[in-house]
C-alpha cells in the first residue's frame, strides 16, 4: 500500500501523524494490520483476548512509523462474537475505536475472490483510513450500548431461547409417543400426570425412561420461563420500568412484547425521523432501478431481526385488538378484500406504520389515532 492521497470534501489530504489498527477477530487468534498511511502496513498475530500483546504491537508499530508515543491511535473491528468489550477496552486506552457492521463492508463482485484473514485485515485498515479522511458513507458504524443497557437485554433474550427449548422438548415427547400411537394435545399441563400414569405402561422401559428424562428437562425450562415472566411483571407493576408500562397500556401489546421493544429499540436508540426507525428495523424498501429496469426487491431485512419479527406479529395483533384504529381501517380498506399474498405484503407495511406510531407514542405521548387503551389497574386494598 503506497502513501494514499484521500479525498476530503473534494480536496486531496495526507493521512499522517496517526496510527491505524484493524482487528480481524478469530476464535483462537487475532490478526492485526497496522499502518500510518505513509509506509507499507505491517501485520501481526496475537492470541485471542491478549490485550497486552495488542499494546505491544501498537508500540512497536509506532516506533517503526517514527510516531511519538502519544500519537493518536484509531482502530476498528467487525461486530460479532466478541461483542463490545474490546471497544470499551480500547476506549479506556485512549484509542478511537469503531465497531463496523460486517454486512456494510464493500466486497469484490467477482465470481471468485480471494478471502483470508490477512486480506480482510488489510481491507479493514484501508477502509479505516478512508473513513478517517472523510468518506462517512463508506460503511455503517454500530451504536455502542452502555454496559447497563447491554445487560438489560439479557432477560428477554433468555426467555426467547427458553421458549424455543420448551417447544423442542414438547415436540420430541410427542414424536416419541407417536411411535406407539399415543397422542395428546397438552404435555405437562394439569391433566398430564393422570394421563401419563394411565398410558405409560404401554411403552417399552427404554422409551418410557427417555420420555421421562425429556419431561424433567421440560419441567425445568417451564419453571425458568415462569420465574422470568413473573420477574418482568413485578418490575412493571412496581414502577421500575415506566416506559414498558406506558407501552403495555395499548390494547394488543402485552408486557413481554413491550419489554422487548423498549430494551432492544426504544430504550437506548435515538431516531431523528421515521426513515431512520424503519431502516433500523429492516422494514425499509429496497428498489432496484437501472436504466429501464425497475424492480422492487421488498424490505431490506437489515438491523434488529428480533424487533422486526416482533413488529410483524404485533401488526396482526393490532388488527385483532384495535379494529377501529386508523391503521386497522387503512389496512382493511387497502388489503382486506384482497388475497392472502396481498395481506402478507400489507402486514409488513402495517408493521412499519405501527413501529413509527409506537415511537411517537413513547417520545411525544401521541396516542395512535383511534387506538384503545387498557383500563387502569385498580390498586389492591
Amino acid at each position: 500500500m503506497n502513501a494514499p492521497d484521500m479525498a476530503r470534501g473534494g480536496q486531496d489530504s495526507k493521512v499522517v501523524g496517526s496510527l491505524y489498527v484493524a482487528f480481524e477477530l478469530g476464535d483462537r487468534s487475532w490478526k492485526l494490520a497496522l499502518g500510518d498511511g505513509v509506509r507499507a502496513p505491517t501485520q501481526c498475530t496475537v492470541s485471542a483476548g491478549d490485550t497486552e500483546a495488542v499494546l505491544k504491537a501498537i508500540a512497536k508499530a509506532k516506533a517503526r512509523c517514527h510516531l511519538s508515543n502519544d500519537a493518536p491511535v484509531r482502530s476498528c473491528y467487525e461486530a460479532g462474537r466478541d461483542g463490545f468489550w474490546l471497544h470499551r477496552w480500547a476506549s479506556a486506552q485512549g484509542i478511537a475505536n469503531l465497531v463496523v457492521d460486517p454486512a456494510s463492508i464493500e466486497v469484490s463482485r467477482r465470481a471468485r475472490r480471494a478471502k483470508t484473514d490477512r486480506l480482510d485485515a488489510d481491507r479493514l485498515l484501508w477502509m479505516l483510513m478512508r473513513y478517517d479522511a472523510g468518506e462517512r458513507r463508506l460503511w455503517a458504524i454500530a451504536r455502542i450500548p452502555s454496559p447497563e443497557q447491554e445487560d438489560e437485554r439479557r432477560v428477554h433474550r433468555e426467555l426467547g431461547r427458553l421458549r424455543q427449548e420448551r417447544t423442542a422438548h414438547s415436540n420430541r415427547i410427542r414424536s416419541l409417543m407417536v411411535l406407539h400411537n399415543l397422542r395428546t394435545e397438552h404435555i405437562g399441563g394439569r391433566t398430564w400426570v393422570d394421563w401419563w400414569a394411565a398410558h405409560a405402561a404401554q411403552l417399552q422401559p427404554g422409551l418410557r425412561a427417555e420420555i421421562e428424562r425429556e419431561l424433567e428437562r421440560l419441567s425445568l425450562v417451564t419453571r425458568q420461563i415462569r420465574a422470568l415472566e413473573t420477574m418482568q411483571a413485578h418490575q412493571v407493576r412496581d414502577g421500575d420500568q415506566p416506559a414498558i408500562a406506558v407501552l403495555a397500556r395499548l390494547a394488543g401489546i402485552a408486557t413481554g412484547s413491550a419489554w422487548t421493544l423498549v430494551k432492544e429499540l426504544f430504550g437506548w436508540r435515538q431516531f431523528r425521523n421515521r426513515r431512520e426507525l424503519a431502516g433500523c428495523l429492516g422494514l425499509a424498501p429496497t428498489p432496484y432501478a437501472s436504466g429501464t429496469s425497475e424492480v422492487e426487491q421488498g424490505i431490506s431485512k437489515a438491523g434488529n431481526k428480533r424487533v422486526r419479527w416482533l413488529m410483524v406479529e404485533l401488526a396482526w395483533s393490532w388488527l385483532r385488538f384495535q379494529p377501529v384504529s386508523e391503521m386497522s381501517k387503512w389496512f382493511n380498506q387497502r388489503f382486506g378484500s384482497n388475497g392472502k399474498r396481498s395481506r402478507r405484503i400489507g402486514i409488513v407495511a402495517l408493521a412499519r406504520r405501527l413501529a413509527i406510531a409506537l415511537w411517537r407514542y413513547l417520545e411525544h405521548g401521541e396516542i395512535p389515532a383511534g387506538a384503545r387503551l387498557k383500563p387502569a389497574a385498580t390498586p389492591a386494598l
